[in-house]
C-alpha cells in the first residue's frame, strides 16, 4: 500500500503543480519559513509512522494538525477536506485538477496566505490546497489522523538536519548551520520546487548506471527506478505483477528486486530493495526527466542535512545503516480502519504470496495476530511481523466470509 499511496501522490503533485502555476497565484509572492528573529535554531519532534515524517502544526490558530514533511511536494496540500471549514479560509477558489477522479476531474480549493504555526517558527505566504475529496486516505495508511503535507516552503529558507535516531528535526539559518563533524556533502540540484541527487545503480550482475534520482521524504520504500527494465532488462530474481499503485489511468504493475548496490557520495548501500514501474519510460507527465526516487527507506539509515540554498544534503551513516533490507514476506497490503483506526482490513492480496496460499482476500478483516488484538497493536508492530523472519509462522483470526476463522500465514521471502 506504501507504494500505492507514493505513485498517486506523486502523479497528484505534478498535476496540481501545473495546475496552480497555470491559476498564477505563486508569482506575486515568495512561500517560506523563517526562525523566529530571537533565534539561531529551533527543534521539532516528529514521529516516524510507516516511514512517514509526521509533524505538528497549526493553521490559522487552529489545531493541532498532523502533517507529512515531504521533500517531494512542491506546494502545501491539505488532504483531510474538514479542514476547509475547522480553519475559517475567508477567501478560496475552486481548481479542477484533471485525470483524478473516479470518472470525473477531482477539485481542490485554492487558498490565500494562512497562518502556519510551527512553534519557533513564522510562515510567510504559505498557501495551500485542500482536496474536496479525501483521494489518498492517508489516516487510514499510518493508523492516525492526517491532515496534509508540506514540503518546498518548508526546505526553501531553511537549513534541515533530520535525526532519525531521536526522532527530531532541527531548522537554523543557512549562515548558522553547523554541519556533521564526520558527514559528507553531497551536491543536489532544486528543480520544480524539489531536490535531486546523481547516484550509481549497481544492478544484479555488475552493470553501473548512473541515475538522477528525486529526493523524497515521503516516499517510504527505499529506492524506485523508472526507466531500467526497458533499457537493460529484468533483474535475474524479482516479483512480478506487482501492484505498485494507482496512477492516472488505472493500477501502476511492476517488478520488485534487489539491487547489487547504490552509490551516493562516498557511500555504498549493499541490496537495496527496488520498485520497477512497468510505465517508468513514459517522462512525458513529469516536468524534470529523471530515473527514479531516492526515499525514506535509504535516508533514514542517515543523519541528512538539507541545504537547498547552498545546493547541498550533508550525510552521516546512523546505528542502522548496515541493517539488511527486507520486504514483507506477507504479501498482504493492508490499511487501519473505524471511527479509532483501531481495525485492520486487507486491502489486497499479491498473487503468489504467502497470504494468498492460504485464501486470504481483499476486505477480510485481521482480528488478532499470536492471540494479541491488533486493536492493541500499532501499523509498524504489524508491519515488523510481516517482514520478521522467512518461513515464521503467525496465527492469524481473520473474519472471512462472515464468520471468523483461525490460519496460519508461513512467511515467504520472495527476493
Amino acid at each position: 500500500m506504501l507504494l500505492k499511496l507514493f505513485h498517486k501522490l506523486k502523479h497528484f503533485r505534478s498535476l496540481w503543480l501545473s495546475c496552480l502555476l497555470a491559476f498564477c497565484f505563486t508569482a506575486a509572492h515568495a512561500q517560506y519559513f523563517d526562525l523566529d528573529a530571537r533565534k539561531k535554531k529551533v527543534t521539532i519532534p516528529f514521529k516516524l509512522v510507516r516511514n512517514l515524517m509526521v509533524i505538528k502544526l497549526s493553521i490559522n490558530n487552529r489545531g493541532p494538525f498532523n502533517f507529512i514533511l515531504d521533500t517531494g511536494v512542491g506546494l502545501m496540500i491539505i488532504t483531510d477536506p474538514k479542514l476547509a471549514d475547522s480553519i475559517s479560509i475567508p477567501n478560496k477558489r475552486t481548481l479542477k485538477i484533471p485525470g483524478l477522479g473516479e470518472g470525473a476531474d477531482a477539485e481542490a480549493y485554492v487558498t490565500s496566505a494562512l497562518k502556519i504555526d510551527i512553534p519557533g517558527l513564522v510562515s510567510y505566504d504559505v498557501a495551500a490546497a485542500i482536496l474536496k475529496k479525501d483521494l489518498f486516505s492517508l489516516s487510514g495508511y499510518a493508523g492516525m489522523p492526517i491532515h496534509g503535507l508540506i514540503g518546498y516552503e518548508f526546505f526553501n529558507n531553511l537549513a534541515v538536519k533530520i535525526d532519525f535516531q531521536d526522532s527530531t528535526v532541527t531548522v537554523s539559518r543557512p549562515k548558522d548551520l553547523k554541519v556533521f563533524r564526520k558527514g559528507t556533502q553531497v551536491p543536489i540540484t532544486i528543480e520544480d520546487r524539489k531536490p535531486y541527487v546523481e547516484s550509481n545503480v549497481i544492478l544484479q550482475g555488475g552493470r553501473a548506471v548512473k541515475s538522477k534520482l528525486i529526493i523524497d521524504l515521503g516516499a517510504g520504500h527505499p529506492i524506485s527506478l523508472e526507466k531500467i527494465i526497458p533499457i537493460y532488462g529484468l533483474p535475474q530474481k524479482f516479483i512480478a505483477s506487482a501492484n505498485l499503485g494507482i496512477g492516472l489511468n488505472g493500477p501502476i504493475n511492476g517488478f520488485i528486486a534487489r539491487l547489487e548496490s547504490l552509490e551516493i557520495g562516498k557511500f555504498k548501500i549493499k541490496g537495496i530493495i527496488s520498485s520497477f514501474p512497468d510505465d517508468g519510460n513514459n517522462q512525458s507527465r513529469l516536468s524534470v526527466p529523471r530515473d527514479g526516487n531516492l526515499g525514506i527507506g535509504v535516508l533514514k539509515r542517515f543523519s541528512v542535512i538539507f541545504d537547498y540554498t547552498g545546493n547541498s544534503m550533508y550525510l552521516k551513516p546512523n546505528m542502522n545503516f548496515k541493517e539488511p533490507f527486507e520486504h514483507d514476506m506477507s504479501g498482504i497490503e493492508y490499511y487501519a480502519a473505524g471511527a479509532n483506526l483501531d481495525r485492520i482490513i486487507i486491502n489486497r492480496v499479491e498473487p503468489g504470496s504467502a497470504g494468498d496460499e492460504i485464501g486470504l482476500e481483499r476486505d477480510d478483516e485481521i482480528v488478532a495476530i499470536n492471540f494479541k488484538p491488533v486493536s492493541k497493536m500499532s501499523l509498524e508492530e504489524i508491519d515488523a511481523l510481516f517482514r520478521s523472519r522467512n518461513d515464521r509462522s503467525l496465527l492469524l483470526d481473520v473474519f472471512h466470509d462472515k464468520k471468523l476463522d483461525k490460519v496460519v500465514l508461513t512467511l515467504k521471502r520472495r527476493i
